[in-house]
């Protein structure tokens, strides 16, 4: 990689950390199931446990979107925004997809998205 290209790769990652700092969010959770049926079927694979943290990260994002605010500090420093959860996952999804068309057969769930 370029130089220039880790610069503005750094850069770009440690705004993206702010934002999702400032929201109490998770980088895995800005994957949406309804766009890459990879996504769903890693999430269907996650502990309810995870799937129910996920959920109410996204609630209280949207809630402090709402009011205009921003999370408290005390709870920003606790935030762990690249700490995935859902990547490894949808990896190994993706892997099993890889087989399958490696060895000629269809994904459990091929479905096309509206």
């Amino acid at each position: 990689m370029e130089p220039f290209h880790r610069v503005v790769g750094g850069w770009y990652r440690r705004q993206v950390e702010k934002e999702l700092i400032k929201y109490g969010l998770r980088y895995d959770d800005l994957l949406d199931p309804n766009m890459n049926l990879d996504v769903k079927e890693a999430l269907n694979r996650l502990p309810q446990s995870e799937i129910d943290l996920r959920n109410q990260r996204i609630k209280r994002a949207i809630d402090i979107s709402q009011k205009h605010t921003e999370l408290p500090d005390e709870f920003k420093k606790l935030q762990t925004p690249f700490k995935h959860y859902l990547k490894p996952m949808v990896k190994q999804v993706e892997l099993e997809n890889e087989e399958r068309a490696s060895l000629g057969t269809g994904k459990p769930y091929d479905r096309q998205i509206p």
